[in-house]
Formats: C-alpha cells, sequence, structure tokens
C-alpha cells in the first residue's frame, strides 16, 4: 500500500509544482489578462487544454460505466462532446472572439443589458458546480478502490490542491497543468489496455461475449428507447456548447482562425480518448467476477484496473483518471468565477475599472465555488447522473439563447425571458430523480421531452420577439 501511496503523492507533487510555476507566465494584470490570460494562448497549447478540459473523471468513469451497465449505444457522452466541440468550432468561436468579449455572458449583457444578461448565470453556474462534482466523485470512488482510502479524503485533497495552484496563476496555471495531466491521462488509460485484455485469448472473444450481453445495444444505434436516445444525443451534442470552460479557451486565442481550429483539434482527441475507457468497460462486461463484481456500475474503471491489472499498472491508471479530474476541476471552477467576477460583481454590484478589483474577486470566487462543488461531490451517487443533469441545465436554458443573442437580429428581453420561463417549466414538468423533483406532466418513458423543452422555449423567444419588441440594444455582430 505504501508505494501506491507514494507514486500518487509524487505526481500530485509535479502537478502542483507546474501549476505553480506556470503562474509566472501571467502580465500585467488587466481584465484580459485576469478572464482570458491576455489572448496569447497558443494553438498548441489551447487544443490540449481544451481536449483536457472535455476528458475529465465522468468522461473516462462515466464512459467506462455506461459501456459496462448498458451497452455500447448509450456511450453517447464522447462522439456527443465530439461533435459539439466541432459545431462550437464552425459556428460560435469565430463571432465570440471577433467581437472581443471576455465572457460567455457578455453578448447577453451587451444586448439586453447588464440585469437580464446576468440572469443567464444561474444556469450556468449550476451546470459548472455539477459537472465539478460528478468529476471529483469519480476521482473519489476510484482512489477508494485501488487505494483502499476513504474516498472523501481523495475528494478534500485533490479539490484543495486545485484551488490553491488555480488561485495562484489563473488560467496560464490551468493551460500548462492541463497539457502534463492530458499526457498522463493518455498514456495511463492506454497502457492499461494490454494488461487487462491479458485475461481474454482475443479482443475477438471479448467483442462476442460483449455482443451475447447487450443483444440490444452492442452497436450505434439501441433496438428500441429510440426517443431516450435522440434525446440523449441532441443534449450532450448541443448542451456540450454553451459553457463557459469551452469559451474561455476560444476568447484566450491570438485570432479567431486559432479559436476555430483548436476546437476542430480537440474535437478529434475527444474521440480518440474515449477508446481506452470503453474497451476496460466492456472488458468488465464480460469478465467472470466470480461473484465479486463492482457494486455499481460507477466502480467499474476503478475496480478493473485494481483486480484485472498488476498493481503498477493500476496507480499508473489511477493517476491517469486523478490527472483527466484535476484538468477539469481547475478549468470548470475558474470559468464559474469568472463568470461572476467580471458580469455579476464587475459590471452590476460594484461597477469597477480597477483590475486589480476583479482579480482579488476572482480569486474569492474561486475558493467559494471549488467549496460549494466539493460539498456536492461528497453526497454525490451516480457520476453519469450529474453529467447528464449539468447538460440538461445549459441545454434547455443556455443553448437556444446563445444561439437566438448571436443570430437573431429580432431578439428582444421579453422574448428572452418568455423561452426561459418555457423551457424550464417543460423540463421541470419531465421531474428529476436526483433533485427529488416528481414529474407533473406525463411525457412517456421513451418521450425526448428535453429536446421538446429545447425547442419550445427556442420557439416561444422567436415569436415573443417579433409580436412585443423592445429591450434589447444593436446587434453589430448580426452581418
Amino acid at each position: 500500500m505504501l508505494y501506491p501511496v507514494l507514486g500518487v503523492s509524487f505526481f500530485y507533487l509535479v502537478i502542483f509544482t507546474i501549476g505553480l510555476l506556470a503562474g509566472r507566465h501571467k502580465g500585467a494584470e488587466t481584465a484580459a489578462e485576469v478572464l482570458v490570460a491576455g489572448r496569447r494562448i497558443p494553438l498548441w497549447i489551447g487544443a490540449l487544454t481544451m481536449t483536457a478540459t472535455w476528458v475529465d473523471g465522468g468522461y473516462l468513469n462515466g464512459t467506462a460505466e455506461a459501456v459496462y451497465g448498458r451497452g455500447l449505444a448509450w456511450a453517447q457522452a464522447p462522439w456527443g462532446f465530439g461533435l459539439s466541440l466541432a459545431l462550437g468550432g464552425i459556428f460560435f468561436a469565430r463571432i465570440m472572439h471577433r467581437n472581443g468579449f471576455h465572457t460567455m455572458l457578455d453578448p447577453f449583457q451587451r444586448r439586453y443589458g447588464e440585469k437580464l444578461g446576468a440572469l443567464m448565470y444561474g444556469p450556468a453556474m449550476l451546470g459548472e458546480l455539477l459537472w465539478t462534482s460528478g468529476i471529483l466523485a469519480a476521482l473519489g470512488t476510484t482512489f477508494g478502490i485501488l487505494l483502499g482510502i476513504d474516498f472523501r479524503i481523495a475528494i478534500v485533497v485533490s479539490a484543495a490542491m486545485t484551488i490553491i495552484y488555480t488561485v495562484r496563476g489563473g488560467l496560464w496555471s490551468i493551460a500548462y497543468t492541463d497539457v502534463a495531466q492530458l499526457a498522463m491521462a493518455s498514456l495511463g488509460m492506454a497502457l492499461c489496455v494490454p494488461f487487462v485484455f491479458a485475461h481474454f485469448s482475443s479482443l475477438g472473444e471479448v467483442w462476442q461475449a460483449y455482443q451475447l450481453k447487450f443483444p440490444d445495444s452492442c452497436g450505434f444505434f439501441p433496438r428500441d428507447q429510440h426517443g431516450l436516445w435522440m434525446d440523449n444525443a441532441c443534449l450532450l451534442i448541443f448542451g456540450g456548447i454553451p459553457w463557459h470552460c469551452y469559451f474561455q479557451r476560444v476568447l484566450s486565442s491570438p485570432t479567431p482562425a486559432v479559436a476555430r481550429r483548436l476546437s476542430l483539434i480537440a474535437a478529434v482527441l475527444c474521440l480518440l480518448m474515449a477508446i481506452p475507457p470503453a474497451l476496460l468497460g466492456m472488458a468488465g462486461a464480460v469478465y467472470d467476477w466470480s461473484g465479486h463484481a463492482p457494486s455499481g456500475d460507477f466502480l467499474v474503471l476503478p475496480q478493473v484496473l485494481r483486480d484485472l491489472a498488476p498493481r503498477w499498472v493500476g496507480v499508473l491508471g489511477l493517476c491517469a483518471v486523478a490527472g483527466a479530474i484535476m484538468s477539469s476541476v481547475d478549468a470548470s471552477i475558474y470559468s464559474a468565477a469568472s463568470m461572476f467576477s467580471w458580469n455579476i460583481m464587475h459590471r452590476i454590484l460594484r461597477p469597477s475599472e480597477d483590475p486589480a478589483l476583479l482579480a482579488r474577486t476572482n480569486r474569492y470566487a474561486i475558493v467559494v465555488l471549488g467549496i460549494v462543488g466539493t460539498l456536492i461531490a461528497l453526497n454525490v451517487r451516480s457520476i453519469y447522473t450529474l453529467w447528464f443533469l449539468s447538460a440538461d441545465l445549459v441545454y434547455v436554458l443556455l443553448f437556444p439563447q446563445l444561439l437566438v443573442v448571436l443570430y437573431y437580429r429580432w431578439a428582444s428581453a421579453r422574448g428572452v425571458l418568455a423561452g426561459l420561463a418555457v423551457g424550464l417549466v417543460l423540463r421541470l414538468g419531465g421531474g428529476e430523480a436526483t433533485l427529488g423533483i416528481a414529474p407533473w406532466i406525463e411525457y412517456g418513458p421513451d418521450f425526448p421531452f428535453k429536446t421538446v423543452a429545447m425547442l419550445c422555449g427556442l420557439l416561444t423567444t422567436l415569436v415573443i420577439s417579433r409580436l412585443l419588441p423592445g429591450g434589447c440594444r444593436p446587434v453589430p455582430w448580426i452581418e
């Protein structure tokens, strides 16, 4: 037990040191430097930090969980988020960068005014917190199984280290640690696969056994529940776009062209990073556990690493998961804090042009939001559920409004409020067991109600904006 703990401790020390040293790249404390690293992050770092942000513990553990528990067809997040990055690069990256925005909320405040634009912070912040909690929970379960320690200790220690170097170095620390963490995640996961598959005679044997276990969901499409499958797919593809984690990297690029290219590169890298956890989840699904199968689907990845790989390989796999998680926790916390410090505090509660005050507010927000996300993670049950729930909020509420504010010249404040209200009511009408909300609208088990809620909110915004115009400013980015 001593050597695995020492190995993980050394890995944490390396990442922590990189994070602190990277803070030296910060320039003078201007608003652009605090929020988007002075728009100086080059293409290769931008593409890698974008990939590392998306390939988190929820991505790795959640992919293995879906493949193991429901079948390959339900592991939709890898290609769904890959497509979201590609679409974001094609349709959103250039227009956001070209207008010099600092956060994802800037176009809302520039067009609808500071207060109405700040209303979008609610679902954006909740989405980031739920995402942070889900990936921290993935780390805790992995630590608990592989090292035999209390998962709460792993969550608290990892969150504390991430908060410290994020406060110290800002976006530059996040970028450089992301590069190191992504390298560790890719090498660690890839190394585990051949050792795990050594328990089987061939990959073909695993695939045949897997087809027998999941005859209805071993392909790309399931044979039933098509409505639910399409609902989840649309949620991941379009709900993966309106995240400030994404736009912070887009806006930190030197030019709009670089912002677009890094999105497309990251889309390909994300798809490649899903292959090892999918294979490990498949191996766990067909392995003869002899009564010692994982007690929950979300535990399959750490248990496969513990029981089907040599000890030292399992520790490298643990470091891979830890690296992926830390690379996303810092990005998520920093993006939520940036929106609060710039769009809420700096623009509404305490208007100021002082960049030092902005930086100080940002640091305080990082600490507070990091603590809140950690507390949620300590009470999580399903990693994949939290992962989807975080995307729910931004898909139903933020995606249609981001589309409207950037591409619909007749949008009005009244239309935005009506669209938000309709989308929220229809989404909550389907209930949410994770939050203890009972459904009050009978959609049916295979009805794509999340996509319907999003489309109804979008349609309401468009119609009401034309019928009740006014309450918005000119839109110079619409040509």
